[in-house]
């Protein structure tokens, strides 16, 4: 029996032993589906502090499930120790791809992740990267870091790449459920790639290479991107002809046919649609081609912070308070509603420039009780309780993020003046502007 047939039928029978590198939001839910289809995972993470929280039964990060993995033990074993691979019998990388400075791809969690589990692959070893990047990067980057002369891709090891699609705490859609993009180094990377994944989600589509599996990945975020940078642009037209965006898209979605809705806010966020487009104008300008469209949507969106604090100061001088001195509490740290991901949060942003303008800055998030150190920002700040007090004696409350759990009616009737990003109120509110 071939190596290819032995382990399709280890995938088959459950003996197969699952690694996953990077236990975060992508590699964490991918932890737990693949125990719950019956597989034994070893996670691996540089972080000792996920390690640790790991082994002590708890769980960083708040909508994750950690179902089956809790108690750690049997099934699922987490660790640093990345000599452990040799135990596996599948590697799926699970590592950010940040931008650099210079708005450039930043391969170094890959090419570290990969530089980390290659000496540890034997005959039969299958490495599926998931991290989201420019088209080509799996047969120019990791490719020939893997293959040696008597360890080749298609024979000796699989390599596949199939992207991620998790949506943080949209309970409609889970690892299990969302169909799974998979291409493949080589036909028999490929069959090995539909077979793994084919036991851990619902639906497998397979693409003809691996490049078609990352482009695709980098088209549906590019997609929501320029979306976004669209209605984001008509809401300042909107906003100078005295016009709800909102009230504009809510008419607009009622076509039923030829019309997606997308909403506006204070900037894109979360580790995939603010940085992805990125990626695909980096690998089209070495093909020298010009991608002005994605660009200039990408220019819309990362100024939005900069309209969101022109209301703010705006709102504050048509009542007379200059912006150096105010009390301005931000509703909202994480980049979208109902997580704790602050990851690129267009608030962290708002934060700062507030912070530079003179302003006396709070924030509350029921989900973000600390603003954690990160890249590109050391707020270093604490959430506030909520209250009527608190409220009253802010000068500016601004809607940053739309939190289910924000009590929306209290905060309107002691807030004594609202800047509102995300289109929460209604129109017509005597203390409210629109940002």
């Amino acid at each position: 029996m071939s190596g290819k047939q032995q382990l399709i039928e280890k995938l088959g029978d459950r003996s197969a032993v699952i690694g996953v590198v990077g236990l975060g939001y992508v590699g964490l839910p991918l932890c737990v589906r693949c125990v719950d289809a019956g597989y034994r995972v070893i996670g691996f993470d540089t972080d000792p502090e996920k390690i640790t929280a790991l082994l002590e039964n708890r769980s960083y990060i708040e909508h994750i499930d950690l179902g089956n993995l809790l108690p750690a033990g049997e099934r699922f074993h987490p660790t640093g120790d990345f000599s452990q691979c040799t135990e596996t019998d599948v590697i799926v990388l699970c590592v950010p791809t940040p931008l650099n400075a210079h708005r450039q791809p930043d391969l170094s969690y890959v090419i570290g992740s990969v530089n980390a589990v290659a000496p540890y692959l034997h005959p039969g070893h299958v490495v599926s990267l998931e991290s989201t990047t420019y088209p080509g990067t799996t047969e120019e980057e990791v490719r020939p870091l893997l293959e040696k002369p008597n360890f080749r891709c298609g024979e000796d090891f699989f390599l596949v790449y199939s992207p991620e699609r998790e949506d943080p705490a949209n309970p409609e859609f889970t690892t299990r459920t969302i169909p799974k993009i998979v291409g493949g180094s080589s036909p028999a990377c490929l069959e090995i790639g539909r077979a793994f994944y084919g036991n851990i989600v619902d639906e497998v589509v397979p693409v003809s290479s691996t490049q078609t599996a990352e482009m695709a990945k980098i088209l549906e975020n590019t997609y929501r991107a320029v979306n976004v940078a669209l209605v984001n642009e008509l809401k300042l037209v909107a906003d100078a002809m005295g016009i709800d965006i909102f009230e504009v898209i809510r008419a607009a979605a009622t076509k039923p046919f030829g019309f997606t809705a997308f909403y506006p806010g204070p900037g894109l966020g979360g580790h995939c649609i603010p940085i992805d487009p990125f990626y695909l104008t980096w690998k089209a300008h070495s093909c020298n081609i010009a991608t002005k469209f994605i660009e200039l949507a990408g220019e819309i969106n990362t100024q939005m912070p900069d309209y969101v604090v022109s209301k703010i100061m705006e709102a504050l001088n048509d009542r007379g308070k200059a912006v150096r001195g105010a009390k301005v509490l931000v509703l909202g740290a994480a980049y979208k509603k109902n997580v704790d991901d602050v990851r690129e949060s267009p608030s962290l942003v708002i934060i700062e420039q507030l912070l530079t303008l003179g302003a006396e800055v709070s924030y509350a998030d029921p989900h973000v009780q600390r603003i954690p150190k990160m890249r590109k920002h050391d707020l270093a700040m604490e959430s506030v309780r909520i209250s009527p007090e608190i409220l009253a004696a802010c000068d500016c409350v601004l809607v940053a993020t739309d939190h289910d759990r924000f009590d929306w009616r209290m905060i309107a009737r002691h807030a004594p003046l609202i800047v509102d990003s995300r289109g929460v109120y209604p129109s017509g509110m005597a203390n409210l502007y629109r940002a």
